[in-house]
């Protein structure tokens, strides 16, 4: 995927990490809008340094710890296009049951979930939560992140799995995913309840 034209930072990582990533960070840094569904875990985009250090040290099996901290350093540089003079736009919906996950402890949990509050806050953010009430709803089970690109032919859905993303680019594949990421955000909460929702969680903890 990477050419001259679209060289950027993460080719510093081309000989350390898994060349699906560093696809990952491309298709970020190309998008004119982000969207993602996860039900387990915090969207990579919104974790902390310690949040995502705890996650990659259990989630991922046979890491080294310099392994471990090449993917922090990784996904931390990842997040820039959130910080940019002109932010991508991400909206994502998470699952009650990835915000209950206590990675690292009660510390590095109630600091990750303050960041999400924090975030939240961004007017190029739109962070929703699906509650555990809901029951059953579509996509359930799935880590769906979509990458709009500069055109929509340009489009891209990475699934989330255990050895790495899966990317999808057909036309009949996008059109899915988006009916998909549709119908998860019109189950889930408001935005501002869901600030209430992350408040409640806090204040529970």
């Amino acid at each position: 995927m990477t050419t001259e034209r679209s060289r950027g930072w993460w080719e510093e990582y081309r000989e350390i990490l898994p060349a699906a990533l560093l696809d990952l960070a491309e298709v970020e840094h190309h998008a004119g809008r982000l969207r993602t569904a996860v039900t387990m875990h915090i969207p990579g985009l919104l974790q902390t340094t310690d949040h995502a250090r705890e996650l990659l040290r259990h989630v991922v099996p046979g890491l080294s710890p310099p392994e471990i901290e090449h993917r922090v350093s990784f996904r931390v540089k990842r997040q820039t296009v959130l910080f940019a003079d002109a932010p991508t736009a991400l909206v994502a919906t998470i699952h009650e049951a990835a915000l209950r996950m206590r990675f690292g402890g009660l510390t590095v949990a109630t600091s990750q979930l303050r960041h999400l509050l924090d975030m939240s806050e961004r007017d190029h953010i739109t962070l929703r939560v699906l509650p555990s009430a809901t029951g059953s709803f579509p996509g359930s089970g799935q880590s769906v992140f979509y990458s709009s690109g500069p055109v929509p032919r340009l489009d891209t859905v990475r699934l989330g799995q255990s050895h790495g993303p899966v990317f999808l680019d057909a036309e009949a594949q996008l059109r899915m995913y988006r009916a998909l990421l549709d119908r998860m955000e019109s189950v889930s909460l408001a935005p501002e309840d869901s600030r209430d929702f992350i408040h409640k969680l806090i204040h529970d903890l």
